[in-house]
This record gives C-alpha cells, sequence and structure tokens, in this order.
C-alpha cells in the first residue's frame, strides 16, 4: 500500500514537472501580420478635349516649329499642355493656342500641308497619351532661336524645331509662373462631338483672327453726335464742321503687330 502511494506521488511528481517545464517553455503566438494595404495613388487631373482641340494642337506644333520635326512638334506641343494645366491659362487646347497675341498671326487659318499629317498627327496623339519633350521641362515660352532680348528672367532649357524654349524665373531661380503639373497628374478625357473652346473664341475657328479696333473715345463719340452737317453728304469734297467750341474726334490708329515677338508672351510684361 505505500509502495502503491509513493509511486502515485512520483507519478505526481513527475507531472508536475512535465507541466511545469512546458509552461517555461511555451511562447506566446504572434499575431498575424497584417495584410499590407496597397499605397493609394493620386487622382489624376482630368482635362476634356474634343476634334477641334486636337486640331488647335496639331496646328500650334506645325506652325510654332516651322513645319519641322517630330523633336519641333512635341516641344511645342509640351508647352501648350504646360500652359493648360498651369492654371494661369484657358482651361482648353484651343483655348491656350487662340489665346489672342500668344501664338503666332494665322496659326489657327492656314492650311496644314497634307504631307505631314501623320507625322504631326502621331506627335500630336502622343502628347494627348502623356508623352512630353523632356529637355522642356516647365517651360511656357519660346521664341525664334538666334533672336536676343535684355531681359533677365529667361532661363532657357533646349532648342527644337527652330525656337528656343525658356522658363522665367527670377534671380532666386523660382518660377515667375504657376509651375505646370506633370503629365503622369493629368489624364486628358476625349468628349465626342461637344466644343470646349470658349465662346469668344469660336469665332477665330476658321475665320481669320480679326484686329483688335481700339476702345471708342467717349468724348469723340459724343462730338460726334453734336455736329452740324453743312452740306449734304453725297458730296465728298465738303467737310462736316462742327459747332465753335466743340472737340474734333481724332482717330486713334491700330496697333501694330510684331513679326518677330516672343511666341507665348505680352511684350508689356517683359522677356
Amino acid at each position: 500500500m505505500r509502495a502503491e502511494i509513493s509511486f502515485a506521488k512520483s507519478l505526481g511528481g513527475i507531472l508536475f514537472v512535465g507541466l511545469a517545464a512546458a509552461s517555461c517553455t511555451t511562447t506566446t503566438k504572434p499575431p498575424a501580420t497584417a495584410a499590407k494595404t496597397a499605397q493609394a495613388q493620386p487622382a489624376k487631373v482630368t482635362f476634356n478635349y474634343t476634334a477641334k482641340d486636337r486640331d488647335c494642337l496639331k496646328r500650334a506644333m506645325y506652325f510654332e516649329s516651322q513645319h519641322s520635326d517630330e523633336d519641333g512638334y512635341l516641344a511645342v506641343g509640351t508647352v501648350v499642355m504646360n500652359r493648360l494645366t498651369s492654371g494661369a491659362y484657358p482651361q482648353s487646347i484651343c483655348g491656350v493656342v487662340a489665346q489672342r497675341r500668344q501664338f503666332a498671326p494665322g496659326v489657327m487659318t492656314r492650311e496644314v500641308k497634307p504631307q505631314a499629317e501623320i507625322e504631326l498627327t502621331s506627335a500630336a496623339d502622343a502628347i494627348l497619351k502623356g508623352a512630353r519633350h523632356p529637355a522642356v521641362k516647365e517651360a511656357m515660352f519660346f521664341h525664334t532661336d538666334g533672336l536676343k532680348f535684355p531681359y533677365d528672367n529667361m532661363h532657357y532649357v533646349t532648342v527644337a524645331g527652330g525656337n528656343a524654349f525658356y522658363e522665367k524665373r527670377d534671380s532666386n531661380g523660382m518660377l515667375e509662373t504657376p509651375a505646370p503639373l506633370p503629365a503622369y497628374e493629368v489624364a486628358m478625357n476625349y468628349v465626342p462631338g461637344e466644343s470646349m473652346l470658349p465662346p469668344q473664341f469660336e469665332a477665330l475657328i476658321p475665320s481669320a483672327v480679326p484686329v483688335p479696333l481700339p476702345a471708342p473715345d467717349p468724348m469723340s463719340t459724343a462730338s460726334t453726335a453734336q455736329m452740324h452737317i453743312t452740306a449734304p453728304v453725297t458730296q465728298p469734297e465738303t467737310s462736316i464742321e462742327p459747332e465753335p467750341g466743340m472737340p474734333v474726334a481724332i482717330p486713334t490708329p491700330r496697333p501694330a503687330y510684331d513679326s518677330v515677338m516672343l511666341r507665348g508672351d505680352i511684350p508689356a510684361i517683359g522677356g
């Protein structure tokens, strides 16, 4: 009997020691690794364009690059897209290209030679799909290569298609214009059958670009209305004489267009 009790105690001790040993070597199971969440991609800024916008892009690329080649086409096309996405210019391609005194005269109306269509269309479609001329960078301005200007804010980046492209930067190297969006943040959405061109530019396509007229002078309008006609208007040799003391209207000459002005710039700004 004592032997059985002693055996039971010994067996209990062994079991206890075994359990104690097991408890010492057992470690807490690490929690399951959380699934990696995919990094959210920034939403692209979408710009709509129509067949007319595509034609405006092709026209700017063709005429401003002096009918050159794909390199020249892409350089001008990059400037158009830089302006479109900067927020400082019209929000459509045609609006950018047709903006008054920014691109060459006749860019909206002149004839594109049929032999250039294949390469030109390919370059324009590449621009709309996100291609950019790598050397143009953030440039939104250019002029005919070889011209010199006295401004110190013209930071030149490349020459392509007969044009010198530049960014406007201050003395600290900062852009003076809002920076354009990089191509990977831009999505171009084709809208068939709709015109995205602002109403003020519709008259430019395909009709000729009108020459801006000076604003009427209120004083000249008033004096003309109060003039006293002393002879029939059918007699061209007879002058129209104003009443004594009334001001005489003097016509204002139309402003001349500078054919070598900086492309995409207004001369009064400088550079």
